[in-house]
């Protein structure tokens, strides 16, 4: 299952992108939207530190690709493992990365911050366990079995 700390809430985000004007544009449209941006980051060890010194994130909006030798797979897998859902924000996600178990699914790149913040509130439902409800264009959802 994929809850994050034991709580329903997503209101601390941690953002994991290498593109700076994307990672702008996302954090941006985040905090418009009442969330708070733990931190933006654009590689696997510096996310990791973050993880380890803040504690208490929600959710991990992460890039496949980023800067240095590791993947937004390897960070989804350690973000899993610590409790913390993750949501992919890609234009490529490979295929293998939806039978992982490490991500609640995927957004498409590119897409409108009304549909990152509508994703986010698709996320929320599935980890109080209600229905989906209707999708925003470009997320994918993986099977949570």
């Amino acid at each position: 299952m994929f809850f994050s700390k034991g709580r329903q809430g997503l209101s601390r985000i941690l953002v994991v992108e290498d593109e700076p004007l994307l990672a702008f544009d996302t954090e941006r449209a985040l905090q418009h939207a009442g969330y708070e941006v733990v931190a933006t980051v654009d590689r696997f060890r510096d996310a990791e530190a973050v993880i380890e010194k803040e504690g208490a994130i929600d959710l991990l909006i992460v890039d496949i690709r980023l800067r240095g030798a590791r993947s937004g797979l390897d960070l989804a897998r350690h973000a899993r493992a610590r409790g913390i859902a993750v949501l992919f924000a890609t234009a490529n996600c490979p295929e293998d990365a939806r039978d992982m178990g490490i991500a609640l699914g995927v957004l498409a790149r590119p897409f409108e911050p009304r549909s990152l913040v509508r994703a986010i509130a698709v996320c929320k439902r599935l980890l109080a366990g209600q229905p989906a409800g209707r999708l925003p264009a470009g997320l994918t959802l993986f099977s949570r079995d």
